[in-house]
């Protein structure tokens, strides 16, 4: 199966039914997206699929056959950090770190859509992914400070 991962072509050697996160971890070492509950519950794996953000833990590689994946190794093209992961840093999002690839890649999706979101509008974007340590505070102002930055 040849697919786009973080800007490269890639071919990988699965079964169709492959969770894409297994394909990105254990096949080609993207570390970065993490297996939460394997149930597409928690947003941990999430990753883009043509721009749009997908829980990797439950779509099948296939889907990414032809598409474009971007991982949270991708965002900081050509070593520089991305407007959000710089807005999570200045906010002291991170805690225990866990869910944090699959919040940013969610905030990332937001703000290729709404370049200046409301709290409503970043609630109902990232309702999909658990933060334990409860820093949700943290990432609306991270996503708030990113919007600023890109604008």
């Amino acid at each position: 199966m040849d697919m786009t991962v973080n800007g490269k072509s890639v071919s990988v050697d699965a079964a169709p039914d492959t969770p894409l996160l297994w394909v990105l971890r254990d096949t080609l070492g993207m570390t970065g997206t993490k297996f939460g509950c394997g149930k597409a519950l928690c947003g941990a794996c999430t990753v883009h699929l043509n721009g749009e953000p997908v829980r990797s833990c439950s779509t099948p590689v296939s889907a990414a056959a032809g598409a474009k994946v971007t991982t949270i190794e991708g965002l900081s093209a050509g070593g520089s950090l991305h407007a959000v992961q710089k807005a999570w840093i200045q906010e002291q999002v991170p805690q225990c770190g866990y869910c944090q690839s699959g919040q940013i890649m969610s905030a990332v999706a937001l703000l290729s859509k709404a370049k200046d979101p409301t709290d409503a509008q970043i609630d109902d974007a990232m309702s999909g992914n658990i933060c334990r340590c409860g820093t949700y505070q943290q990432i609306r102002a991270a996503i708030h400070r990113a919007a600023k930055m890109m604008a």
